[in-house]
């Protein structure tokens, strides 16, 4: 059921002394909130978390609180702009069969054909989906697509169950002949003339 199982440890002391404390200890500081309950201040295992942030985009967390088992999602991070080392994760409380709002990566695959490319317009589009089953990615395939097409939001395929909640006329991803095609091959049938 979940992605990825952590270990929290709850924090009385709050600010900013107390957070580069945690840190030090190997630990990021946290917060759980949601469904009207009282904000839950915990830190997290460093490497573990950074692991489960860096290989799951929308990863369904089963957090153990000290003998409590809650699940969440990630809302926010906040990482230190220097260093890229992550300062402070805000994850929102889930239940089972619960749908949430998570923005989803747009991945394109394939080549459309020849003498033309493709633009990503929106590199990620918001879907709501079942809190235990969130998509990583949405794939586009614009194999063998001519210039002048355009993917919009409501041609994506998503998973079962999940919809999408990006406008459907938004472009997505569009196809366009490459510049300097056509004077090409124009120049190659006056040479052969």
């Amino acid at each position: 059921m979940s992605d990825v199982k952590l270990s929290a440890v709850l924090r009385t002391d709050f600010g900013k002394g107390a957070a580069r404390r945690t840190r030090r200890e190997g630990r990021i500081p946290a917060v759980l909130y949601g469904h009207g309950s009282d904000p839950l201040h915990v830190s997290l295992p460093t490497h573990e978390t950074y692991l489960a942030l860096v290989r799951h985009k929308n990863a369904l967390f089963e957090i153990d609180v000290e003998g409590d088992v809650k699940l969440a999602i990630v809302r926010d991070v906040q990482v230190e702009p220097v260093r890229r080392e992550i300062e402070h994760i805000d994850l929102l409380l889930v239940k089972k069969g619960e749908k949430v709002v998570v923005e989803v990566p747009v991945v394109v695959v394939g080549a459309p054909v020849p003498a033309t490319m493709h633009v990503v317009e929106q590199l990620s589009v918001q879907v709501e989906a079942e809190a235990t089953n969130l998509p990583d990615s949405i794939e586009v395939d614009i194999t063998g697509l001519a210039a002048g097409t355009v993917v919009y939001g409501k041609d994506l395929v998503l998973g079962e169950g999940a919809s999408l909640v990006t406008e459907g006329d938004t472009d997505i991803v569009i196809i366009s002949e490459v510049r300097g095609a056509e004077s090409s091959d124009s120049a190659e049938e006056a040479v052969e003339a």
